[in-house]
């Protein structure tokens, strides 16, 4: 992989990872663009490396919130910390258990099923459009509302499917407060995303070339950079309301999807 091609990733990495876009669509779809061998998706190890980029960005933009959970927690009491840490574990059941039991079928959507990209990418239009339309509250997330919400993160896995618009969406459909609702949504993927490093790491699938070590460094740099714009400016734009522009946006990337998928 060329440091362009590092550079790019790494951006679209960083910056759909938070926006309601959907990482995986863009990705597919960037894929199908540029063709396969200008994107390399066995590339395993660069995956991890950009995950691990937007994890970090996103410890570090939550870093006040993280240090006040883990100093809460360690009171050991049913405090609200506590009860927070708690809500994020029932919310990553969902996912654990898509990820566990059914890998192998979410891996057979991946490699350029542009259709099915683009019919996903309206789906999430459509949460986004019914989330911005809510009212605002004062509600927290409660413990249902967490599995809800982590079942509309385990749906997320499917490409075109925006995580965090997916997220966000159902917790302010639930009622709750929308600044919690982003909090809320980008704080439960964190220990999802160092579990599946984890995973990629003990697998022992993981392969290091030391020749491209410049272009995983300079993936990295693009991704947590990026991600730290992407994480803030979406905080800023769930307050104001508007998850609106990203719906329409969507509308326009899936509609392109669908029919590139049908002319093709």
């Amino acid at each position: 992989m060329d440091i362009i091609d590092a550079i790019i990733l790494g951006i679209i990495q960083g910056l759909t990872e938070f926006l309601p876009v959907s990482s995986s669509g863009h990705l597919e779809l960037g894929k199908a663009i540029l063709g396969d061998n200008s994107i390399p998706e066995e590339s395993l190890l660069f995956t991890v490396v950009l995950h691990f980029a937007t994890a970090l960005s996103t410890m570090v933009v939550f870093r006040k919130d993280i240090l006040d959970l883990i100093k809460g927690t360690l009171k050991f009491e049913w405090n609200e910390d506590l009860q927070f840490v708690s809500k994020i574990i029932v919310s990553m059941v969902p996912a654990v258990i898509v990820g566990l039991f059914f890998e192998e079928q979410l891996e057979q959507l991946f490699g350029n099923n542009i259709l099915l990209v683009g019919c996903m990418l309206i789906i999430t239009a459509i949460l986004l459009f019914l989330a911005d339309k809510a009212k605002d509250t004062n509600k927290k997330v409660s413990f249902k509302n967490a599995f809800i919400i982590g079942v509309s993160q385990a749906v997320a896995m499917l490409p075109g499917i925006s995580r965090s618009g997916a997220t966000i969406s159902t917790s302010v459909l639930l009622g709750n407060d929308k600044t919690k609702a982003a909090r809320f949504s980008f704080l439960m993927v964190v220990p999802l995303i160092f579990g599946k490093i984890a995973k990629d790491i003990f697998s022992g699938d993981l392969t290091y070339n030391s020749g491209n070590f410049t272009s995983l460094s300079i993936g990295f740099i693009a991704a947590f950079i990026a991600g730290l714009f992407a994480c803030t400016w979406m905080i800023s734009l769930v307050k104001k309301s508007k998850l609106s522009y990203f719906a329409i946006y969507c509308i326009i990337v899936g509609i392109i999807a669908i029919a590139f998928s049908l002319l093709n």
